[in-house]
């Protein structure tokens, strides 16, 4: 058989619980011909999955500072921004895992400049433990996080990536992944990123500052954006 053949019958295999190695026996065929297809089905049926219901999410305190919202869409506001880190927001996603899990994933956007810095998960927890997981992620910041609805999240994830991206800066490592955490993003963004609707970059302590005022120096121009660097 070839491997399209080979698919229908491996993913019978797999669906009755046997191991790669199991199948492999089944089919009369060395493991390492059979191990690709076993990856192909599965990620096929996790493609092919219904999507987990979100059962949490969270924004940092602030999030709107320096941001033009289009529109009344009643998203919370009120909280300070973390100390000395303006323009930096935290996202996070919790998804109901079944069988008492849930699967969280958070996100450091620089919504003035950078875009998605880091990312946290999807990691996976029993649903008791996710408090504890949320108090920590946001333990940086002056006031709680604020409960709010996913489609800010994806705004506001999708939206600084999108800003980040015409400026020339990329999301951090892995992004591609954690994306697909916030489920899909519905038409543009409402919010207006940059501070007051300039590019606004304050060099964190993992920065280049000088190969990123020389990227906004190209995309931007000279007077078109601020910064705040170390001298």
């Amino acid at each position: 058989m070839n491997p399209e053949e080979l698919m229908g019958p491996v993913r019978e295999l797999r669906g009755r619980g046997l191991t790669p190695k199991q199948i492999a026996r089944s089919l009369g065929m060395p493991p390492a011909t059979v191990a690709p297809l076993v990856r192909a089905v599965a990620a096929e049926d996790q493609a092919n999955a219904p999507e987990r219901e979100i059962t949490g999410c969270w924004v940092s305190a602030g999030w709107s500072e320096g941001l033009t919202v289009a529109g009344d869409h009643g998203w919370p506001r009120g909280g300070a921004t973390a100390s000395g880190a303006s323009g930096l927001v935290s996202v996070l996603v919790a998804r109901d895992e079944g069988r008492g899990r849930v699967s969280a994933c958070g996100y450091l956007t620089d919504v003035w400049c950078l875009g998605v810095k880091d990312i946290l998960g999807p990691r996976l927890m029993d649903v008791r433990a996710l408090p504890a997981f949320t108090r920590q992620f946001f333990s940086a910041y002056q006031d709680p996080p604020l409960e709010a609805p996913a489609e800010l999240a994806r705004q506001l994830v999708f939206g600084a990536v999108e800003f980040a991206r015409g400026l020339g800066f990329e999301p951090a490592p892995g992004f591609g992944k954690a994306a697909a955490h916030l489920g899909p993003r519905a038409g543009p963004s409402a919010i207006s990123f940059g501070r007051d609707g300039k590019p606004f970059f304050i060099q964190g302590p993992r920065d280049n500052a000088a190969r990123i005022m020389n990227t906004l120096h190209r995309s931007a121009g000279r007077d078109n954006y601020h910064f705040l660097v170390v001298a």
